[in-house]
This record gives C-alpha cells, sequence and structure tokens, in this order.
C-alpha cells in the first residue's frame, strides 16, 4: 500500500519510506491511499492479534511485514480492558496500563520497535524529535531508551505539564534529553515541525518524529478501539459509541480509521478541554487556531491540532465532517466537578482527560441518550494526583512503572522558542 500527503505535493510513498520520513516533504501528513476493509467484527483472542490484523494491510509491501506479528506482540503486551462503569451501557476503554501509564505507550512501542528493524546496522543514529505536552514524551522516552542507535529529543512547555508528568520526561538520561520550552505546546509543535521539514539539518543529523504525525503512532492506536468493539459486539450485538478526551487529534483519528475499517464502531465524540478549536469549527465555523489556554488537562492543551488535516482529508468536505463527528468543549470548573462525582456516580477514580469523557457522558445520558457508549481512559490519574486528591479525598497509589520513574533522578536543559537555538542543540 502507497501513502500520500494530505498537503498533495509528494507522490505516492511506501510504508517504510513514510514511516522513517515521519512528515511528509511538503509540510503535510502521511495519510493511506485507501482505508483497507478487514473483518475486525470478528472477536481475536489478544490485542496484540487484533493489532496485526490492523495493520497488516498496510504494511504489505514493507520490509517489516515478515516481523509485524513480532512487532505486535512486544507493543501490545499490556491489555486495554472495557470495563463496564455504574449505569447500564457505560464503559471505560481504559488504555493505561503501559510503562508510562497512558495511551501513548502502545503506539510508541510498535513505532520504536519498526524504525529499530529498519535501521541498517552502519546506520548513523537517528535522533527522534518530539514535542509533548504532557503524556507522549514520556511513551516515547521509554520505547526508545537505550535502543541502540537511536536518540530522543523532547520538547515541552515549562510549567504546564504536571510536576508527576515533568520527571517522567527528565528521568531517562542516557540516550533521552528533554528540553523545557519557554513557551506553550504549540510553539514546541512548531520547533519540531520546523527541525523535520529542515533538508540540511536533516542530511546533517537523521531525524524521525515521534509525535501523532507519525503513522508509526496513528495507525496502530486504531486496534484497540477495533478490539474492544469487536468484543463489545460479540458480547451484546451491538455497536459500541465511543468518548475520545482529544487535544492534537490522533488517538480520534485513530478511532475513525478502525471504524473505517470495519469495526463495529458507531458514533465518535470528542471532548475537548477549554482549547476549543476544534469544537468551534465542527459546530460551523472556520478552521481557525488560536492561542494554546493552559487547562487542568493539559496534555490536550492544544489550540492548532496537526491531524485536523487527517480528518479533513477523509471526508468529501467540511460539511461531511461535521456529520459525522461531535465534539463538545469542558471547562476547569466543570473537570474538578467531575473528578469529585465520579468514584460515586461512575465507580473510578478519572484523570482530568478521562473527566472531560465522562462529563459528555453524564451529558448524552441526561439528554435521554440510552446507546452503548465508552469513555475513554488515557492516562492513570495518579500521574495528576495533585488536581485529583483532594477532589476525592484520598492517596491514589502509584502504579509501579510511576513509581519506577520517580525513583531515578531527573534532569532537563531550557530552551528558547527558537529555531536557530534548537537546531544548534540538534547538531552537537
Amino acid at each position: 500500500m502507497k501513502f500520500v500527503s494530505t498537503r498533495g505535493g509528494v507522490p505516492p510513498t511506501a510504508f517504510d519510506a513514510a514511516l522513517v520520513a515521519g512528515l511528509a516533504p511538503d509540510g503535510g501528513l502521511y495519510v493511506p491511499v485507501d482505508l483497507p476493509q478487514v473483518d475486525l467484527v470478528t472477536p481475536r483472542a489478544t490485542l496484540a492479534d487484533t493489532a496485526h490484523a490492523v495493520l497488516a494491510p498496510y504494511l504489505a509491501d514493507s520490509a517489516l511485514r515478515a516481523q509485524l506479528p513480532a512487532l505486535c506482540d512486544e507493543a501490545f503486551a499490556f491489555d486495554a480492558p472495557l470495563r463496564p462503569l455504574r449505569g447500564a451501557g457505560d464503559h471505560v476503554l481504559e488504555l493505561f496500563h503501559g510503562p508510562t501509564a497512558a495511551f501513548k505507550d502502545y503506539a510508541a512501542r510498535f513505532l520504536a520497535g519498526a524504525l529499530g528493524a529498519l535501521r541498517a546496522p552502519d546506520a548513523p543514529d537517528t535522533t527522534i524529535l518530539v514535542a509533548t505536552s504532557g503524556d507522549t514524551g514520556a511513551a516515547v522516552a521509554a520505547a526508545f531508551h537505550r535502543r541502540p542507535g537511536f536518540r530522543v529529543v523532547i520538547l515541552y512547555p515549562d510549567g504546564k505539564v504536571s510536576p508527576l508528568q515533568a520527571h517522567g520526561l527528565e528521568c531517562w538520561g542516557d540516550n533521552v534529553r528533554a528540553f523545557r520550552v519557554t513557551g506553550t505546546f504549540d510553539d514546541c509543535q512548531r520547533l519540531a515541525k520546523q527541525a523535520l521539514s529542515d533538508a540540511s539539518l536533516r542530511a546533517a543529523r537523521p531525524l524521525g518524529s515521534a509525535n501523532s504525525i507519525s503513522l508509526g503512532r496513528l495507525l496502530p492506536q486504531a486496534a484497540y478501539y477495533a478490539h474492544a468493539a469487536a468484543r463489545h459486539h460479540a458480547a451484546t450485538g451491538r455497536r459500541l459509541n465511543v468518548i475520545v478526551p482529544t487535544g492534537n487529534l490522533g488517538n480520534a483519528c485513530a478511532a475513525l480509521v478502525a471504524r473505517r475499517m470495519g469495526a463495529p464502531l458507531g458514533d465518535l465524540h470528542l471532548a475537548c478541554n477549554a482549547n476549543d478549536t476544534l469544537t468551534r469549527f465542527l459546530a460551523g465555523a472556520d478552521y481557525a487556531p488560536q492561542a494554546t489556554r493552559a487547562t487542568l488537562a493539559n496534555a490536550m492543551d492544544v489550540g492548532a491540532p496537526s491531524n485536523i488535516e487527517r480528518l479533513r482529508h477523509w471526508f468529501d468536505d467540511d460539511a461531511a465532517l461535521r456529520a459525522a463527528v461531535q465534539a463538545t468543549t469542558i471547562d476547569d470548573a466543570t473537570i474538578r466537578d467531575t473528578i469529585a462525582a465520579a468514584p460515586v456516580r461512575h465507580g473510578i477514580v478519572a484523570c482530568p482527560h478521562t473527566a472531560t469523557a465522562l462529563h459528555v457522558l453524564d451529558t448524552r445520558r441526561a439528554a435521554g441518550d440510552t446507546d452503548d457508549w465508552a469513555i475513554v481512559a488515557t492516562a492513570h490519574a495518579a500521574k495528576f494526583e495533585s488536581i485529583v486528591e483532594p477532589l476525592v479525598g484520598h492517596a491514589i497509589p502509584l502504579p509501579d512503572a510511576l513509581a519506577a520513574c520517580l525513583a531515578r533522578p531527573a534532569e532537563s536543559e531550557r530552551l528558547p522558542v527558537d529555531d536557530a537555538v534548537l537546531r544548534a542543540r540538534l547538531l552537537a
């Protein structure tokens, strides 16, 4: 299968080349020429098996084809359980059981394994450049830590992630460097995109991407939606509708990919924080990126979501997109109220991002919706203990992986929002 750019300025490209490049040469995002139809209704034994079924058509001509089962076994070694909540038809898809307790662990591990398998033994080291609003950087660091042939450079907005998240970005050492950028996530993302599109820089220092702009992040994430939907359909005969907390839209695009490929998924509702670029657009306004606002759900603090290009590419026009996807904005006060009420109302302790999805679910139920819905829990609540614990009134036990992160020393460097400074650091 071939892949093209959302901006139309690149010839059809093979999977391996698109994966290594990350960003298309014209500045667009790679998308498959077609979204293939696969039997994703029949449940498979494991999440790794479902991932193989989802990814196989895209890698049909790849040098990785024979290694795909092993790559999936490694990346999807921990489950993504769909659990019932209190309330008929209410479910939570838990995506926080990986090494950094966030949904990005699955695809980051697949990407690291795939790039490692494609790397020639005598090739120069590749620097994986990643902008993060909180969780991506840690997942990428964990996936590439001490992996031969790779370095990782993390850009994150200084003071705009939780203390535990910051420690999780800074505690790796070895081949991982973390930079505290004196700006917003959008500044970090722009710096990364500029570096990745700098041909002379890439000639001097091979660069790769691990943000959701990468195919290696987008496509694997469709697996847990397909897996949950197939199991739910087999048990109930009904489609599973999903509410996805979203910022840069990568996880939301993955749900759409799973649905387009044949997974028994129903409606897709996006939960946004006060950064309402997407909500306003889907409500009928012109698409207009805005300055990022800091919120409690910091991993969603994105004012110019990159993956909007993929969403718009997959629909004939904006009207068709608006008819297929809904979005709701949730402010910080509502996030706090939802976190405080979640243990009694839903039977879970929710992180701020998961709380945005819970509020959408509450709103739909209050309006009389009786369909089956799953909210997506994108991160473990313990990563946001300073927000969550005062609201629920008790300490939240740390998962073992997060406890291990906190036990390691942390180190980072300050970086201005300056392309030339980043370029110099990458070349050093």
